[in-house]
Protein backbone atom coordinates (compact mmCIF):
# COMPACT_ATOMS: atom_id res chain seq x y z
CA UNK A 1 0.00 0.00 0.00
CA UNK A 2 2.97 2.37 0.93
CA UNK A 3 4.28 1.98 -2.63
CA UNK A 4 1.14 2.76 -4.57
CA UNK A 5 0.90 6.01 -2.14
CA UNK A 6 4.30 6.49 -3.39
CA UNK A 7 3.91 6.27 -6.78
CA UNK A 8 0.67 8.54 -6.36
CA UNK A 9 2.34 11.08 -5.02
CA UNK A 10 5.24 11.24 -7.37
CA UNK A 11 2.78 11.56 -9.90
CA UNK A 12 1.06 14.40 -8.46
CA UNK A 13 4.46 16.38 -7.67
CA UNK A 14 5.79 15.56 -11.48
CA UNK A 15 2.30 16.25 -12.60
CA UNK A 16 2.65 20.03 -10.52
CA UNK A 17 6.37 20.12 -12.11
CA UNK A 18 5.11 19.84 -15.99
CA UNK A 19 2.29 22.32 -14.97
CA UNK A 20 4.90 24.99 -13.73
CA UNK A 21 7.11 24.11 -16.68
CA UNK A 22 4.96 24.38 -19.29
CA UNK A 23 2.18 26.88 -18.12
CA UNK A 24 4.81 28.91 -16.15
CA UNK A 25 6.66 29.97 -19.91
CA UNK A 26 9.67 28.04 -18.44
CA UNK A 27 9.43 25.94 -21.83
CA UNK A 28 10.30 27.70 -25.00
CA UNK A 29 8.09 27.49 -28.33
CA UNK A 30 10.41 29.85 -30.20
CA UNK A 31 10.67 28.51 -33.85
CA UNK A 32 14.52 28.79 -33.53
CA UNK A 33 14.58 25.95 -31.05
CA UNK A 34 14.72 22.68 -31.33
CA UNK A 35 12.60 20.19 -29.83
CA UNK A 36 13.36 18.04 -27.19
CA UNK A 37 13.80 14.70 -28.70
CA UNK A 38 11.13 13.66 -26.50
CA UNK A 39 8.59 16.76 -27.90
CA UNK A 40 9.65 15.61 -31.38
CA UNK A 41 9.00 11.73 -30.40
CA UNK A 42 5.57 11.88 -28.93
CA UNK A 43 4.40 14.78 -31.79
CA UNK A 44 5.88 12.20 -34.65
CA UNK A 45 3.94 9.70 -33.37
CA UNK A 46 0.57 11.27 -32.66
CA UNK A 47 0.65 12.63 -36.31
CA UNK A 48 1.47 9.56 -37.88
CA UNK A 49 -1.42 7.75 -35.63
CA UNK A 50 -3.72 10.17 -36.33
CA UNK A 51 -3.22 10.32 -40.49
CA UNK A 52 -3.42 6.71 -40.22
CA UNK A 53 -6.15 6.81 -38.18
CA UNK A 54 -8.44 8.93 -40.58
CA UNK A 55 -7.37 9.06 -43.79
CA UNK A 56 -9.74 6.29 -45.46
CA UNK A 57 -11.20 7.79 -47.94
CA UNK A 58 -10.85 5.82 -51.66
CA UNK A 59 -9.36 7.63 -54.75
CA UNK A 60 -11.36 8.47 -58.15
CA UNK A 61 -10.70 5.97 -60.35
CA UNK A 62 -9.07 8.36 -62.38
CA UNK A 63 -6.32 8.67 -59.45
CA UNK A 64 -2.81 8.73 -61.39
CA UNK A 65 -3.89 9.53 -65.22
CA UNK A 66 -2.00 12.14 -66.92
CA UNK A 67 -4.89 14.32 -67.36
CA UNK A 68 -5.16 14.51 -63.81
CA UNK A 69 -1.49 14.74 -62.83
CA UNK A 70 -1.42 17.79 -64.77
CA UNK A 71 -4.12 18.98 -63.28
CA UNK A 72 -2.99 18.78 -59.92
CA UNK A 73 0.56 20.41 -60.84
CA UNK A 74 -1.91 23.44 -61.93
CA UNK A 75 -3.28 23.15 -58.49
CA UNK A 76 -0.20 22.59 -56.98
CA UNK A 77 1.38 25.74 -58.18
CA UNK A 78 -1.96 28.26 -58.11
CA UNK A 79 -2.49 26.89 -54.16
CA UNK A 80 1.51 28.01 -53.19
CA UNK A 81 2.32 24.31 -52.61
CA UNK A 82 5.80 25.22 -54.28
CA UNK A 83 6.08 27.98 -51.57
CA UNK A 84 7.34 25.17 -49.06
CA UNK A 85 8.08 22.10 -50.59
CA UNK A 86 9.62 23.28 -53.79
CA UNK A 87 8.47 21.88 -57.43
CA UNK A 88 10.56 20.14 -60.13
CA UNK A 89 12.73 23.13 -61.14
CA UNK A 90 10.98 25.78 -58.78
CA UNK A 91 13.07 26.56 -55.15
CA UNK A 92 11.18 27.00 -52.27
CA UNK A 93 10.87 30.07 -50.86
CA UNK A 94 13.05 30.98 -48.04
CA UNK A 95 10.68 31.65 -45.73
CA UNK A 96 10.26 28.03 -45.59
CA UNK A 97 13.37 27.91 -44.19
CA UNK A 98 12.17 29.37 -40.49
CA UNK A 99 9.43 26.74 -40.47
CA UNK A 100 9.44 24.19 -37.66
CA UNK A 101 8.94 21.75 -38.56
CA UNK A 102 11.11 21.90 -41.45
CA UNK A 103 8.41 21.58 -44.39
CA UNK A 104 9.64 18.00 -46.26
CA UNK A 105 10.85 17.47 -49.65
CA UNK A 106 7.75 15.48 -50.88
CA UNK A 107 9.62 13.85 -53.70
CA UNK A 108 11.22 12.13 -50.82
CA UNK A 109 8.17 11.33 -48.65
CA UNK A 110 5.37 10.46 -50.82
CA UNK A 111 6.35 7.37 -52.14
CA UNK A 112 5.62 6.03 -48.28
CA UNK A 113 2.26 7.28 -48.22
CA UNK A 114 -1.16 5.92 -49.71
CA UNK A 115 -3.32 8.73 -51.91
CA UNK A 116 -5.92 8.30 -48.98
CA UNK A 117 -3.39 10.03 -46.22
CA UNK A 118 -1.88 12.27 -49.19
CA UNK A 119 -5.50 13.43 -49.54
CA UNK A 120 -6.43 13.56 -45.77
CA UNK A 121 -2.85 15.72 -45.48
CA UNK A 122 -3.80 17.90 -47.89
CA UNK A 123 -7.39 18.15 -47.44
CA UNK A 124 -6.73 18.94 -43.61
CA UNK A 125 -3.46 20.26 -42.96
CA UNK A 126 -1.51 19.07 -39.81
CA UNK A 127 -1.42 21.42 -36.15
CA UNK A 128 1.53 23.22 -35.51
CA UNK A 129 3.78 22.46 -38.85
CA UNK A 130 2.56 25.36 -41.07
CA UNK A 131 0.87 22.87 -43.19
CA UNK A 132 -2.92 24.65 -44.26
CA UNK A 133 -5.98 22.83 -44.73
CA UNK A 134 -6.34 23.41 -48.21
CA UNK A 135 -10.41 22.80 -48.03
CA UNK A 136 -10.09 25.45 -45.59
CA UNK A 137 -8.09 27.19 -48.13
CA UNK A 138 -11.03 27.29 -50.65
CA UNK A 139 -9.91 23.42 -52.62
CA UNK A 140 -12.55 21.17 -53.84
CA UNK A 141 -12.28 17.53 -53.17
CA UNK A 142 -10.90 17.00 -56.51
CA UNK A 143 -8.75 19.76 -56.69
CA UNK A 144 -7.26 17.93 -53.57
CA UNK A 145 -7.39 14.48 -55.26
CA UNK A 146 -5.45 16.07 -58.39
CA UNK A 147 -2.54 17.54 -56.27
CA UNK A 148 -2.37 14.34 -54.35
CA UNK A 149 -2.07 12.48 -57.21
CA UNK A 150 0.51 15.16 -58.25
CA UNK A 151 2.56 14.57 -55.76
CA UNK A 152 2.12 10.94 -55.53
CA UNK A 153 4.43 11.44 -59.19
CA UNK A 154 6.78 14.10 -58.05
CA UNK A 155 9.66 12.05 -57.98
CA UNK A 156 9.28 11.03 -62.04
CA UNK A 157 8.14 14.62 -63.03
CA UNK A 158 10.66 17.02 -65.23
CA UNK A 159 11.49 20.65 -64.28
CA UNK A 160 10.07 20.94 -68.39
CA UNK A 161 6.67 18.89 -67.86
CA UNK A 162 6.04 21.12 -64.64
CA UNK A 163 6.74 24.24 -66.31
CA UNK A 164 4.49 23.62 -68.99
CA UNK A 165 1.57 21.87 -66.98
CA UNK A 166 1.52 25.23 -64.16
CA UNK A 167 2.27 27.62 -66.69
CA UNK A 168 -1.23 28.81 -67.16
CA UNK A 169 -2.01 28.10 -62.98
CA UNK A 170 -3.43 31.61 -61.18
CA UNK A 171 -2.79 32.23 -57.90
CA UNK A 172 -5.65 31.13 -55.64
CA UNK A 173 -7.17 34.32 -53.71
Amino acid sequence: MRFLAAIGALAIVAGIGMGVFFFGGYYSVAGTNEDPAAVTWALTRVRTASINRHANDSPPASFGDAAMVQAGAKAYASFGCANCHGAPGVMWQKYSEGLHPYPPDLKKVAGDLSPAQLFWVIKNGINMTGMPSFEQAGAKDDEIWSIAAFVKKLSDVSDGDYKAWSASAEPKK
